[in-house]
Order: C-alpha cells, then structure tokens, then sequence
C-alpha cells in the first residue's frame, strides 16, 4: 500500500489524529446530508451512501493511486469502523447515522 494511504488509514486516538477528524466530519456531516437527499429524492436508502463512497475512491484511482492499494485501505478502516460499532453496542451507545 502507498505511504499515501497508510498516512490517511494510520490512527494516533488523539485530538490531532486526522483520521478520528476526517471520521467525525463524514459521521456528523456527510452521512445526514446523504440519508436527507436519499428522503428528499426519494432515493433508496444508501443509495447516495453507496454510488457517493464509489464515485469518490473512483477520484483516487484516477488521480493514480492503485485500486488494490484503494481497496486495501478501505477494508483496513471498515473493519475499524466495525469493531467500533460493535463496541459502542456493547456499552449501549449510538450507531452511527443511517447512510
């Protein structure tokens, strides 16, 4: 994997980790935005969810990074954001948005 990539996926669990920020601002922003335009264009859910997701790591690959290299990254913080999802459920907390 490109050192691109392993610099965007690598966590620090800090106030300054990029990833923990980059994760609140799609958690808190993008993942309401898109489940709002899925209702208000009578979309299915995840639709805009999943063509969105498709159509930005699309961008990467056309900027040159490998689609292995892009899809290595992106089961690397899935399994991270499940094990947190799986983790919130135990101590009762929120998922996280619908989109």
């Amino acid at each position: 994997m490109s050192s691109d990539l392993k610099k965007l996926i690598a966590h620090e669990y800090s106030d300054d980790c990029t990833v923990c920020r980059a994760q609140d601002i799609v958690a808190f922003s993008l993942v309401p935005a898109a489940a709002a335009w899925e209702t208000a264009n009578e979309l299915p859910q995840y639709s805009v969810a999943l063509n969105g997701a498709a159509q930005l790591l699309a961008a990467m690959i056309a900027d040159g990074l490998s689609r292995n290299d892009v899809e290595e990254a992106l089961k690397i913080l899935l399994d991270d954001l499940e094990a947190q999802i799986k983790e919130e459920g135990v101590f009762g907390g929120p998922t996280q948005g619908n989109a």
